[in-house]
């Protein structure tokens, strides 16, 4: 072996020596007789290196997966008997071999094993038993050995070929007729053995179980031998995790219910009498963990088994079943509460199932209703924040705890569902108590009390946020809460969670202001001042911007007396703040577009008449464009490339508040109504000569383009004038990206003003095809995968782009380009729809050959489309998929293939039985296809 090639497999190596041991590593997976000096070198013990060995590993593990059937029936046997000597010599090593080279090992010996174990080795567990016996080193390669066997064989994550799941369901069937019973024969004596003695090895062998009960014959396992063995294992502190898991996957098997119930029964009694569920008592809230998930799959397993016996009929046995899941309720709640919120999450399961159950049921007894009330305390309990909650900097264990809400909620849910009256009395009598006191509680108690509000939302749904009508106790509980969140005062509460509920509890409840529209102006107030949008946290600004503008929106026709007083309290709140003033502004740019949204919303939606409308958009609008003059000129002088990206960073967001101010708009329309065509006509003539400007233009272009974007909607006809001069500067020195994100700009207006822009198109249609074409052909290096998704990504827009313009009525600004240039257009969609393994654009270029077909294939069609047709689309229809890389697993290809039938069928209406003689007499046969083949394609092809 290469000797320096191997020293850079050491992790401290330089990247010289690595690059060469990793072209080392590709070198011996090509050559064909490279891996017998590894298995030499492993079965010789010929280096000690660690990293060397796992190399060796590693080259024998390719040749197993991918070269197997290449090899000789000599090497194939050499192959087994390296492992085999390898694992003989662990025997005998006076140290076990570091982790990880065990673990690829094992690997290698799975991969080998379900190459042969149904051919040329049946008898490898026999073979790996009598070498390792019950030496521990032996007893935990072996181990390792069967747990990477159940990854290969059983592993869901892992995705196998239909082939491999075949041959895997074949390899199960056989391991069970002729070794599973020694294999759990050898799991009992390790377990027997070593269960006092070497802690390790047992909890790997209760791994084993645990990974290969799911499919072996449960009674093997489930047996009085085996399972006192483990309920012992659950009394000695270093196996009982392992343990516990291992008896969950016996109870998680499927089975028939009556058996699953004794089977959990049984368990249960043990368990309990052993003193298992005294959970006061038991400080390891690791071991009570896996215990809360073995209760929960215990609970589950039940559950299961009532829903099949009632399925069957079987109401007996059914009773029974509903008798032993509400004996484990006690339990399940003790764990629901803990305050470990580990322990309270793996039950969440089964207390969800138990609740659906009582759903079903169409009286609950007393007992059951009291276990629904406890459960809802406890949920209400555990949706409260820890003193430890980091909300400034929230990390993992913040990010935990909000899953972890996240299956409150689903509970909370579910208790709604089994007793709405229970649940919404509950909330109140917690909310009302919490809110009269509020400035005397815990935060963490008045956020969730408030938060049990804002749930009730999804617990009891109505239609269109109805909640204060319709039912007149539900909408008179909710009035009352949502009366007292928003006069108690409680959004002073000094804590950004608190505020952040109430400010989120006030917009989802929005439609409570219409039926007392007299608490509008105190809860405005809050969003406006230190409580909202000038709180001194940047988290609870940043929401509240958006919260306020949900908030305007959702009671546009309630805003009517607060507007000019809310636009002069925001004032400050949009100043576009350039980097030279050193001010720290209180929102960001993304919060400002709310603001600007917000403004926009009210000017618009105001009783002011059209020229009070006008005059405060023009208010509104121009700062901005003084602002956006000043920054250009600054722009162009700017020699810093750092000042120079942070001026057109501001300039950018000055387009975009100006865009944003504009959704108020729903058309055109509704800007005339209000006089504001003016406005946006002018912001249009500020921003545009932004485009010339030669620094920065990725940016700028891109501002502009999404301005553009929103005044064809609002302005429509009175844009066109602009567009060619815009248009001309965006296409100048483009990118891949800078053509992507114009292009749609030109499908919209195509596709809207159709005709009216037809000179326009015919006089840029080949410039910007020049541009697209000049960058699709720049090279680009072989391996750069950005470039060419970049050219894919381009290619697939021009595509769209001719389909809009074939797709609006437009061919004649193709046809009008000249014989060449449309010749050129074409050929490139004929390479699309063949040549480039995409098949959205595959699709793409058939939808426009099948439209050109139907356009101009017929008699009158342009001079020489005709042969074009039968030149270049038929054969295009044939050779698209029959190309390799036409995959018609994948849906995107399937959508390619019916559009290409889709032309197929169109070119012979449009040509009639012109074109199936050209079929059946030139075309076919000239692809070698026979006769036969022929007549059948044309019985299928008849409609």
């Amino acid at each position: 072996m290469d000797e320096q090639a191997l020293l850079g497999l050491n992790p401290n190596a330089d990247s010289d020596f690595r690059q060469r041991a990793l072209a080392y590593f590709e070198q011996l997976k090509i050559s064909p007789d490279a891996w017998q000096v590894c298995a030499e070198a492993l079965a010789q013990r010929t280096y000690s290196d660690d990293h060397i060995k796992f190399f060796c590993f590693q080259v024998l593990e390719h040749q197993v997966k991918y070269k197997y059937s290449e090899l000789t029936t000599i090497q194939q046997q050499l192959i087994r008997e390296t492992l085999i000597s390898w694992l003989q010599a662990q025997m005998l090593n006076p140290q076990a071999e570091k982790t990880f080279i065990r673990n690829k090992a094992a690997q290698v010996f799975a991969l080998l094993f379900v190459t042969e174990y149904l051919t040329k080795w049946p008898k490898f567990f026999f073979d790996i038993l009598s070498v390792v016996d019950l030496n521990p080193r032996g007893v935990d390669l072996y181990l390792r050995i069967l747990m990477a066997i159940d990854s290969e064989l059983v592993d869901r994550d892992v995705v196998h070929t239909s082939e491999e799941a075949r041959r895997n369901t074949l390899i199960k069937d056989t391991m069970r007729e002729q070794c599973i019973p020694n294999l759990v024969e050898s799991w009992y004596q390790i377990l027997q053995n070593y269960q006092y003695t070497n802690s390790e090895v047992t909890c790997q062998c209760l791994e084993v179980v645990g990974a290969y009960v799911s499919w072996i014959d449960l009674s093997l396992i489930a047996n009085d031998r085996f399972i006192n063995m483990l309920l012992g294992h659950m009394s000695i502190e270093v196996l009982r995790e392992e343990a516990c898991d291992c008896l969950f996957e016996i109870v998680n098997k499927g089975m028939d219910p009556v058996d699953k119930m004794k089977l959990v029964e049984s368990l249960c009694q043990v368990l309990q009498s052993a003193g298992f569920f005294s959970i006061d008592q038991e400080e390891d809230v690791d071991f009570l963990a896996r215990f809360s998930k073995l209760v929960n799959g215990m609970g589950q397993s039940l559950i299961v088994s009532w829903t099949k016996l009632i399925k069957n009929g079987d109401i007996k046995n059914a009773q029974e079943a509903l008798q032993a899941i509400e004996t484990k309720v006690a339990l399940m709640l003790q764990l629901l509460i803990h305050e470990d919120d580990d322990i309270s999450s793996n039950i969440i399961g089964f207390c969800y199932d138990y609740l659906h159950i009582l759903k079903q049921l169409t009286v609950l007894s007393d007992q059951q209703k009291a276990n629904v009330e406890a459960i809802m305390l406890a949920v209400m309990k555990k949706l409260t924040y820890d003193e430890e909650y980091n909300f400034e900097n929230e990390g993992e264990d913040e990010a935990m705890f909000v899953e972890y809400r996240k299956q409150l909620k689903l509970l909370l849910d579910r208790l709604a569902q089994v007793s709405p009256e229970l649940l919404l009395a509950s909330v109140r009598r917690v909310f009302s108590s919490t809110l009269q006191n509020w400035q005397t509680t815990r935060f963490m108690e008045v956020e969730v009390a408030i938060r049990l509000l804002y749930m009730l939302a999804e617990a009891l749904p109505v239609s269109h946020g109805a909640h204060f009508s319709g039912d007149v106790s539900k909408a008179s509980a909710l009035q009352d809460m949502m009366r007292t969140l928003v006069t108690s005062g409680v959004s002073s509460y000094q804590h950004t969670s608190v505020t952040l509920e109430f400010f989120e509890t006030v917009v989802r409840y929005e439609k409570f202001f219409t039926v007392e529209p007299q608490h509008i102006p105190c809860v405005l107030m809050a969003f406006l001042d230190h409580r909202g949008l000038r709180h001194n946290s940047a988290k609870v600004r940043s929401r509240t911007a958006y919260l306020f503008s949900r908030f305007v929106k959702s009671l546009n026709k309630q805003m009517n007396p607060f507007i000019e007083d809310i636009l002069n309290r925001i004032q400050d709140l949009l100043e576009l703040t350039p980097p030279e003033n050193g001010y720290q502004s209180l929102l960001s740019s993304d919060d400002q577009l709310f603001i600007y949204e917000t403004a926009g919303v009210l000017i618009v939606n105001s009783e002011y008449p059209a020229e009070r409308k006008q005059a405060l958009m023009r208010n509104l609008l121009t700062p901005l464009m003084e602002k956006f003059k000043i920054l250009l000129e600054k722009l162009m002088l700017a020699q810093d490339e750092e000042r120079q990206a942070s001026l057109a960073d501001c300039l950018n967001h000055a387009v975009g508040f100006a865009s944003r101010t504009s959704k108020a708009f729903s058309n055109k329309q509704t800007v005339k109504q209000c006089g504001c065509s003016e406005v946006y006509l002018d912001c249009l003539q500020t921003f545009l000569p932004a485009l010339s400007c030669p620094l920065q233009k990725d940016i700028l272009r891109s501002g502009v383009r999404t301005f553009l974007h929103r005044m064809i909607i609002c302005l429509e006809e009175e844009v066109l004038p602009f567009i060619p001069s815009a248009s001309e500067h965006m296409l100048k020195d483009c990118e891949a990206k800078d053509l992507q994100e114009f292009i749609p700009l030109i499908n919209q207006i195509t596709a809207k003003f159709k005709i009216q822009v037809s000179p326009f198109l015919q006089q840029m249609f080949m410039p910007l095809l020049h541009a697209i074409f000049e960058v699709l052909l720049r090279p680009a290096e072989e391996n750069d995968q950005s470039a060419a998704l970049e050219k894919q990504m381009l290619r697939r827009s021009y595509f769209a782009f001719l389909q809009t313009v074939t797709g609006s009525g437009m061919s004649e600004v193709i046809a009008n380009q000249g014989a060449e240039n449309v010749e050129r257009v074409l050929i490139t969609v004929i390479q699309g729809a063949v040549e480039y393994p995409d098949p959205i654009a595959q699709k793409t270029c058939f939808i426009i050959l099948s439209k050109l077909v139907e356009l101009w294939g017929g008699k009158d069609g342009p001079v020489g489309f005709a042969d074009f047709v039968y030149k270049h689309i038929v054969p295009a229809c044939f050779l698209a998929p029959l190309k390799q890389t036409f995959d018609l697993a994948d849906a995107q290809t399937v959508l390619a293939l019916s559009e290409c039938a889709v032309t197929l069928k169109t070119i012979h209406l449009k040509r009639g039985p012109e074109c199936v003689q050209y079929l059946q007499q030139e075309y076919l046969p000239s692809l070698q296809v026979a006769p036969e083949i022929i007549q059948v394609f044309f019985q299928r092809a008849k409609p």
